[in-house]
């Protein structure tokens, strides 16, 4: 079933702090509260605000944050979205110029810190330090690196392919196994959003046309003119994007630092948002994780 907002906003996370907003054929929907410092929230493919629910509160007693759906997912909609990594990084950049909005901070989890990354080398924005949440950068490797993008792209050709995953996603059970295999476990609340979101045929056509066009060569090419400090924050037990490969790929970023954070997956800002909202708030008066 289609998200609606006049039906499952009613009850979204921090829907007090909700706006939209339209810029280059997408109307985000974004929230934002605070003051201070500002602090951009990036989530990860698949995801949307939700994501931020226990976290964005906790941030703005101290600092203005501003978090969005990224294009064709949550309640973000468009025309025509561009999928490429340049194109959202460009179009999350003239959100941030009709917001007004300066990051002092970008936080991107997941597929959202690569964006972020993205932003800051083509001078979308201009943080003073890039924080890194489980951060995809690494491109699949093996067969899964020759595979899944071309697969991805024929999947998110055929209209009927998001409506086929939205009904298999209703299956008890369904959307809480994909999440523990991402190595996290996160509350009822959080699993029954994230079972919302990709029941939405549209916001599963979104995210594989999001990931069909995710080539991240690019971006490790253009690394050494990140003009930013990164701190690259994991999950110990996160099998979506394991430590390993991140380990692997700092050496490529001009000025990084590794925090590695014990018992927490994929998800660990859900798992843990009170921790992480101090992880974040740390990095953003300009100190360190």
């Amino acid at each position: 079933m289609a998200l609606s907002w006049a039906r499952d906003g009613a009850d979204w996370p921090n829907r007090e702090l909700s706006r939209f907003v339209t810029t280059r054929g997408n109307r985000w929907h974004a929230q934002r509260a605070g003051s201070g410092r500002r602090v951009l929230l990036i989530h990860g493919a698949g995801a949307s605000t939700h994501s931020w629910r226990d976290v964005l509160p906790r941030l703005a007693s101290d600092f203005d944050v501003l978090a969005m759906d990224l294009p064709g997912q949550g309640f973000t909609t468009g025309l025509a979205p561009r999928f490429t990594l340049p194109g959202m990084a460009e179009d999350l950049g003239a959100l941030l110029r009709e917001e007004e909005f300066t990051a002092d901070l970008v936080v991107g989890h997941s597929a959202g810190a690569a964006i972020g990354v993205r932003m800051t080398i083509d001078g979308h924005a201009a943080p003073a330090r890039v924080l890194a949440l489980n951060g995809a950068f690494a491109p699949f490797g093996g067969v899964a690196g020759l595979l899944f993008p071309p697969l991805a792209k024929l999947l998110s050709l055929n209209p009927l392919v998001g409506s086929a995953f939205a009904r298999t996603a209703r299956a008890p059970g369904a959307v809480s196994g994909l999440i523990e295999g991402t190595g996290s476990r996160i509350d009822a609340e959080g699993v029954a959003l994230y079972r919302r979101l990709v029941t939405d045929p549209g916001h599963v056509t979104a995210t594989l046309g999001m990931m069909a066009r995710w080539d991240l060569k690019p971006l490790i090419a253009d690394l050494p003119r990140l003009g930013a400090p990164v701190t690259l924050a994991v999950g110990a037990k996160d099998r979506a994007v394991p430590p390993e490969g991140t380990r692997a790929l700092a050496e490529r970023f001009p000025d990084a630092r590794m925090e590695e954070f014990q018992g927490l997956g994929h998800l660990m800002h859900e798992e843990d948002p009170e921790r992480f909202a101090a992880v974040i708030g740390e990095a953003a008066k300009g100190g360190s994780p």
